[in-house]
């Protein structure tokens, strides 16, 4: 068993908001399919995290490229623990095509095993893994007085397929073999010993590109498997800074032209297609007071993510292509 692979199975088997339910496995010859949507130009939007902000630049982004389609590949829900909060990003996200995340499946059901459903790795702390199953609860208790928007997600898809301008690529939320996998962590994806799992994940799965989320910070990393080019690209999160210093969300945008815009972050060519990270601009006052709403001070959502809602994460731009 390769290093990386056995990195992100030993979260299995332990405690609430670090376990790996079984339910939460596949293989990743799931993805060796016929594609579930076709596109020239798709976007790929994980980690909303509730921001209706930025869900109002999401769909901006999508009227400007009219011909372009949308996929949510999970964690649309977090932080939205208001019932109109909660309502509107249901009503809005489940418009298009969409995978459910861990807190989608986890707000879905009552078993409380897995807490979060996060998976965290062992480099997170036990307080912001018990704040985590905290806020689950919370968003939990909304969804119980929705039982409609519970049973729309709960049937959401673990994993989909798309062609862009024919080319395959899978959607995932965590990674090729988990639904809250951290094998396209940027971190994991930095380490060379890594890059063998990655490679067996594109030969399992004939894809080009694996698109994912879930792990909160972005990479876009190149890989050569048997002489073809190959991309993971995680767009961290659309609904919270992923720079520091910055006020911005991200998504991926995956192409058979690229982006004539300078909110491209990072992109990269790829046999016919251009697969972009894209920076998503959404009202930075207005979902700050929103969380303030939902998340005072003292609260469990507002310890673990404040300052990175405010200043951004403590990470650098240049760690995304690293």
């Amino acid at each position: 068993m390769s290093e990386g692979r056995r990195a992100h199975l030993e979260v299995a088997d332990v405690a609430p908001g670090r376990s790996c339910p079984t339910s939460y496995r596949y293989s990743p010859r799931v993805f060796d399919r016929p594609p579930e949507v076709e596109a020239h130009t798709l976007y790929v939007v994980g980690g909303m995290y509730g921001n209706v902000p930025a869900l109002d630049a999401v769909e901006a982004l999508l009227a400007a490229e009219p011909d372009a389609k949308l996929v949510f590949n999970g964690d649309f829900h977090w932080f939205d623990v208001d019932a109109g909060d909660f309502d509107t990003v249901n009503e809005r996200v489940l418009r298009h095509v969409a995978l459910r995340g861990n807190v989608e499946t986890e707000i879905a059901g009552e078993d409380r095993g897995a807490g979060c459903g996060c998976a965290y790795p062992m480099d997170v702390s036990d307080a912001e893994v018990a704040r985590s199953n905290e806020i689950l609860g919370r968003l939990r208790e909304t969804a119980r007085m929705q039982p409609h928007w519970r049973a729309r997600l709960e049937q959401l898809p673990m994993h989909l397929t798309a062609a862009v301008a024919g080319t395959p690529v899978g959607i995932v939320h965590g990674d090729a073999s988990s639904l809250a996998g951290w094998g396209f962590a940027h971190d994991q994806l930095e380490r060379p010993s890594h890059r063998r799992w990655v490679e067996s994940m594109f030969r399992d799965a004939r894809v080009r590109v694996f698109a994912s989320t879930h792990t909160c910070l972005p990479a876009l990393r190149a890989f050569e498997v048997e002489g073809v080019a190959c991309a993971v690209v995680n767009n961290g999160a659309a609904g919270m800074p992923n720079f520091e210093g910055t006020r911005h969300g991200l998504v991926t945008r995956i192409s058979s032209r690229p982006l004539a815009s300078p909110a491209v972050v990072h992109g990269m060519a790829l046999a016919g297609l251009h697969v972009e990270v894209v920076r998503l601009d959404y009202d930075h006052a207005a979902w700050l007071a929103r969380f303030l709403a939902q998340w005072p001070a003292g609260s469990p959502a507002h310890a673990s993510y404040h300052s990175r809602i405010a200043n951004g994460p403590r990470f650098a731009p240049g760690r995304l292509a690293a």
